[in-house]
C-alpha cells in the first residue's frame, strides 16, 4: 500500500485499475545489422502491426467521437503506406547495413526536416504525420508499443505524467473514471476539462507514475487530493462507503433540477456551464445547466493535423445551439497560445507565451482563420441564442477591430443569401487588468462581460498558475482581485449590461457568496458544480451578502477573506 498526496482537481471518489499513459523509452540500435533481409522483414511486420493498430484506433474513435476526430488516423494510414518513404527506408537498410529502427528513424527525420522547411502549410502538416507514424512503427520494432488514451476499452483510473488539452479532449467518460497526474494544478487545462466532463481527478502528485504499474488497484479522492495504491481491505471498505455517500448526496441534488438559483430573499442569478466540445452537453443536461457560459472552441482545432473547415465548425456550433433549445450559449472565439499549442499553425517559440501571441491577438493577425470561424458562428446563430465572446482583449482598439471583422462577414453572408440572427450579443472576456481598469469605457461598447478569473488572477498577482514555485501567490480571494471584479460588475450595470464569470472561481463554494454580494449576474462553471452551487445559493441572503461586501473588500489578505466567508456564510 502506498499513499500519495496531490491536489484535488475534480471532486469525487473513484476506485479502479490503473491505466498508465507513458511513452516508452525508444533507444535506437546504432550497431551494424548482420542480416539485411531479416531487417526488411522486421520492418514489414512492424508496419503491418502499426497499420492494424491505427485501423483499430480509427474505428474506435469514429464510433465514440465521430468522423472528424478519426480523420487524423486516416492521414496516418496514408503515411504508413507511402512507397516513397518505405522504399527509402529499405534502401538505407540495404546500402548502409543498419537495423530497421535506425533506418526508419534517420529517413523519417530527413522527410520531417524537408516538409517543415517548405513554405506550405499543408506540407508542414505532413511532417507531424510522419513523426507520429514513424514513432509508432519504431516502437513495434523495439518491442515497446505505444500506449494512448484510444487504447482504453474498460473502466480505469488514468495515470499520466501530464495530460495535454488534446489528450483530455479525447477521453471517453464511459471508460475513464478517474485521472491522476504527476504535474498540474487546479487551473491546469487537464483539471478544468476533468471537471467539465465530471471525472474525479488528482493532479500535481509529483511521483504517481513512478509508484504505480498498469493493473494495480488505485483509489483517488478528487476533493482531498489523496491517492492510495494497492489499498488495504479497510481502506477499500472506507472509500467504498464514502463513494456510496457521494452517490446518495448526488441523488438528493437531483431534486433541485428545474428549480431557479434564487436566494432566500428572491434574488435570481443564472447558473450555466463551461464546455469544450458538443459531447460535453450530456453532462450539462444531466446537471440542469441553464445555458452555456463558455464554449472553449479551441478543442475543435486540436486532435487533428489541419484547421477545421467552416462546415465542420458550423455543425459543432449548430449542435450546441440546437441542443440547448434557445438557452443562452456563449461561444468564445479561438483561444490558443500559452499552454495550448496547435503544431500545424507553426506558432513562434516565445519566452513568455502567456503574455505573447495568443487568442484574439493571433486571430486579428491571422484573420483568414478568424473569418472562417466567425462565418461558421454567424451561420449557426439562427439555431439558438448565440452570444459571441472575444478572449484576451487588452485594448478597445482590439475589440473594435474584431467587431468590425464580424460585421463584414455578417454582411457578406447576408448578401450571399444566408439567414443570420439579428439578436447576437457580442462581448469580451475580462482577463487582463488593463481591461478591468478601463471597464467603464468597454461597457459602453460591449454587450456583456465574462470574467476569466484563471488568467485575471495570475496576471494581477504576477504568478504563473502553472508554476508550482509561485502557486501560493495564485490567490482567488485576494482583495486586489475582488476589487477588480467589483469594478467590472459595477461598470456593466451602470450601462445596463450584464457580467458573468467563466473562470473556475465561479463554482468555488468560498467565492460564490462573495460574487453574489458583488452583484455577479451569471455563474459559469463545470457542469458537475451546477447543482451544488444552486443548493448553496438557495440558502444565502442576497441583501446580507451585499451588506458584507464592504467588510470583505476591506480585508488585507486572501486568507483573511477566506476566513471571513467561512465564518459567516459557510456551514
Amino acid at each position: 500500500m502506498t499513499e500519495i498526496k496531490g491536489i484535488g482537481a475534480s471532486n469525487g471518489v473513484q476506485i479502479g485499475k490503473a491505466f498508465v499513459l507513458q511513452d516508452p523509452k525508444l533507444t535506437i540500435n546504432e550497431d551494424k545489422a548482420s542480416d539485411v533481409q531479416q531487417e526488411k522483414d522486421r520492418l514489414n511486420d512492424a508496419v503491418e502491426q502499426a497499420k492494424l493498430d491505427l485501423e483499430r484506433i480509427q474505428k474506435h474513435v469514429e464510433q465514440e467521437m465521430g468522423e472528424n476526430h478519426a480523420k487524423i488516423f486516416g492521414a496516418h494510414l496514408l503515411v504508413l503506406q507511402d512507397p516513397e518513404l518505405l522504399n527509402a527506408v529499405n534502401t538505407k537498410i540495404e546500402s548502409e547495413q543498419v537495423h530497421a529502427d535506425k533506418a526508419l528513424n534517420d529517413t523519417a527525420n530527413q522527410f520531417i526536416s524537408m516538409f517543415e522547411s517548405m513554405d506550405n502549410d499543408y506540407m508542414k502538416e505532413r511532417a507531424a504525420d510522419i513523426r507520429d507514424v514513424s514513432k509508432r512503427v519504431i516502437s513495434y520494432l523495439l518491442g515497446e508499443p505505444l500506449v494512448t488514451t484510444s487504447d482504453i476499452t474498460e473502466e480505469v483510473i488514468l495515470v499520466a505524467h501530464d495530460l495535454l488539452p488534446s489528450d483530455t479532449a479525447q477521453l471517453n467518460r464511459k471508460y475513464v473514471k478517474g485521472i491522476v497526474t504527476d504535474i498540474g494544478g487546479r487551473t491546469s487545462h487537464s483539471a478544468i476539462m476533468s471537471r467539465s466532463m465530471g471525472i474525479p481527478a488528482v493532479v500535481g502528485t509529483s511521483e504517481v507514475t513512478n509508484s504505480v504499474d498498469a493493473g494495480m488497484t488505485v483509489i483517488i479522492d478528487g476533493q482531498t487530493g489523496d491517492v492510495i495504491i494497492n489499498p488495504s481491505d479497510d481502506q477499500l471498505n472506507s472509500y467504498q462507503a464514502k463513494q456510496q455517500k457521494e452517490q446518495e448526496e448526488a441523488e438528493q441534488l437531483k431534486k433541485l433540477i428545474g428549480q431557479p438559483a434564487n436566494t432566500t430573499d428572491n434574488h435570481t442569478v443564472e447558473l450555466v456551464a463551461n464546455i469544450g466540445s458538443p459531447k460535453d452537453l450530456e453532462t450539462v443536461i444531466e446537471n440542469d445547466g441553464e445555458g452555456i457560459g463558455l464554449f472553449r472552441t479551441e478543442f475543435l482545432y486540436m486532435d487533428r493535423d489541419s484547421l477545421p473547415t467552416e462546415e465542420e465548425q458550423f455543425q459543432a456550433y449548430q449542435q450546441v445551439l440546437s441542443t440547448m433549445a434557445n438557452k443562452p450559449v456563449v461561444i468564445r472565439t479561438l483561444d490558443v497560445g500559452g499552454d495550448k499549442d496547435l503544431p500545424y499553425l507553426d506558432l513562434p517559440e516565445e519566452l513568455n507565451p502567456f503574455l505573447g501571441f495568443r487568442a484574439l491577438r493571433l486571430c486579428l493577425e491571422r484573420d483568414d482563420l478568424f473569418r472562417v470561424q466567425l462565418r461558421a458562428l454567424l451561420r449557426a446563430s439562427v439555431y439558438g441564442n448565440l452570444k459571441i465572446m472575444f478572449p484576451m482583449v487588452a485594448t478597445l482598439e482590439e475589440f473594435r477591430q474584431a467587431k468590425a471583422i464580424l460585421e463584414e462577414e455578417k454582411q457578406s453572408l447576408i448578401q450571399a443569401g444566408h439567414d443570420i440572427s439579428d439578436d447576437i450579443e457580442v462581448g469580451i472576456m475580462v482577463e487582463i487588468p488593463s481591461t478591468a481598469a478601463l471597464a467603464d469605457q468597454f461597457a459602453k461598447e460591449v454587450d456583456f462581460f465574462s470574467i476569466g478569473t484563471n488568467d485575471l488572477i495570475q496576471y494581477t498577482m504576477a504568478a504563473d498558475r502553472m508554476n508550482e514555485h509561485v502557486s501560493h501567490l495564485y490567490q482567488p480571494y485576494h482583495p486586489a482581485v475582488l476589487r477588480l471584479i467589483k469594478q467590472v460588475i459595477d461598470a456593466s450595470h451602470a450601462e445596463g449590461k450584464w457580467t458573468g464569470m467563466c473562470g473556475e472561481m465561479a463554482g468555488d463554494e468560498v467565492a460564490i457568496p462573495i460574487l453574489l454580494g458583488l452583484g455577479l449576474d451569471e455563474f459559469s462553471m463545470s457542469a458537475s458544480a451546477v447543482l451544488p452551487a444552486r443548493k448553496q445559493i438557495q440558502n444565502l441572503s442576497y441583501s446580507t451578502l451585499q451588506e458584507a461586501t464592504t467588510e470583505i473588500l476591506s480585508q488585507s489578505t486572501n486568507a483573511d477573506v477566506k476566513a471571513y466567508v467561512e465564518k459567516h456564510f459557510l456551514n
